[in-house]
């Protein structure tokens, strides 16, 4: 039997957050992968790629992995009860609960990060403590069935310790060969902690917008106070 994985899809999703695992998700052997959204009417993504979602909320099958990316859109998921409960549906019988990036918002909004260590991108870490999740600064983190990614680039690191689950480490490392994944970057500023003070004021500043609307959006869904960007939740 097929393993099914689906991707939630929908407007202003950060294209690589789905994009990255689906390339490894697709080369699981007798994996289907499905771009689950409310509709079938194309979607745009937060960068303006165009994505046609393969089968809707209300027709998808049960799921071995439920995988939620990230990006702008998550500020209307996470208010929209329709796709919460989708996810609690799912979640209740998958195998594995993940997400990548800011998708663990949507997660934490469904109740389903209570008590769990979690990551997610940087600039949204400490938020993760408003829905009772333990915040991890790491590429991937696992709590029993519930698996997340951090920033956009770590659903790749994500989605091959997720294969290696699904079938076997070898497999994994096989996927990991033939899309050459052997990242050296050219600079070393893709962390916080990384960064030079110019350039991390300069993407929280470009972040700022979306941020202020998610704290508002988190203390309306859980009551929490939201202390400065970047301290402890």
């Amino acid at each position: 039997m097929p393993l099914q994985i689906g991707l939630l899809t929908f407007p202003g999703v950060q294209q690589l957050d789905l994009t990255a695992p689906y390339e490894v998700f697709s080369m699981i052997p007798e994996a289907r992968v499905h771009l689950v959204a409310a509709g079938l009417t194309p979607v745009t993504s937060a960068t303006g790629l165009v994505l046609t979602p393969t089968v809707r909320m209300a027709d998808c099958p049960r799921l071995d992995v439920l995988c939620i990316p990230g990006g702008v859109g998550v500020n209307a998921l996470m208010q929209d009860e329709t796709v919460l409960a989708f996810v609690r549906r799912q979640a209740a019988t998958a195998r594995f609960v993940t997400s990548v990036c800011t998708g663990a918002l949507v997660l934490g909004a469904a109740g389903l990060l209570a008590g769990k260590r979690a990551t997610t991108h940087w600039a949204a870490l400490d938020l993760l403590a408003a829905f009772g999740a333990v915040p991890v600064a790491e590429r991937v983190v696992r709590d029993g069935a519930l698996i997340t990614g951090g920033g956009v680039t770590a659903g790749i690191d994500f989605a091959l310790t997720l294969a290696a689950e699904l079938t076997d480490p070898a497999e994994a490392e096989a996927i990991q060969l033939g899309l050459e994944y052997a990242p050296a970057p050219p600079f070393g500023s893709g962390t916080p902690d990384g960064a030079s003070p110019p350039v991390l004021a300069a993407a929280r500043t470009r972040l700022q917008a979306s941020r202020t609307e998610r704290e508002r959006i988190v203390r309306t869904i859980t009551g929490a106070q939201i202390g400065p960007w970047g301290t402890p939740g």
